[in-house]
């Protein structure tokens, strides 16, 4: 991820049973999130710390998250410069910048817009298992700043990749694979 790739990540079998394209916020151009539209279901996300939410201005999307998962969902937005309409994978790839960027704040951000920040839980993956907390930990490894971005892998004809067809689209395309649980793992280890 230092290095601008994107990896895979998949959560636990008993949680979504599901696999996200991760990579850092601050190396998002056109061409990976091209890539990683075409091989998704379209939604992308850009997790975050908390902190980084507040001083972009970014609130929860609703005031009750009734989301099963306690997905934390904030405002949608937009750069606020440099964009045409906000959907391409261009413009997507500049908000996310923006986004990571620390000299960025709330003015250099439209609200709403077509990328979907999320505000990963205090903790980590410590105390929540999603690829929410999973992105935020390793750019934080890879010494990046704290914004990730993530889109669920699905098949051609729809349906959410499971662990076999992850690992098979992970070897097709040179991309690592690597679980929430054992992220969470080398953490608690390291951690110590």
């Amino acid at each position: 991820m230092a290095q601008g790739r994107p990896v895979v990540v998949v959560d636990d079998a008993d949680r979504e049973n599901e696999g996200d394209i991760v990579f850092a916020a601050q190396h998002a151009t056109a061409e990976l999130m091209g890539f990683t539209v075409r091989h998704t279901s379209g939604v992308v996300c850009v997790p975050m710390t908390g902190a980084r939410a507040d001083a972009l201005n970014l609130p929860p999307m609703v005031a009750v998250n009734e989301d099963s998962k306690g997905t934390a969902y904030t405002v949608t937005c937009d750069a606020r410069h440099g964009v045409s309409t906000g959907i391409s994978a261009a413009d997507r790839a500049l908000t996310a910048r923006v986004l990571a960027d620390p000299s960025a704040g709330a003015e250099d951000l439209t609200r709403p817009g077509h990328v979907l920040p999320l505000r990963a839980a205090g903790g980590g993956v410590a105390v929540r298992r999603g690829h929410t907390e999973a992105a935020v930990e390793l750019c934080v490894l890879a010494g990046l700043e704290p914004v990730g971005v993530i889109a669920e892998l699905v098949h051609d004809e729809g349906e959410m990749m499971r662990l076999p067809a992850l690992r098979a689209f992970a070897d097709r395309h040179g991309i690592p694979l690597v679980s929430i649980e054992d992220l969470a793992e080398q953490l608690r280890r390291d951690r110590r």
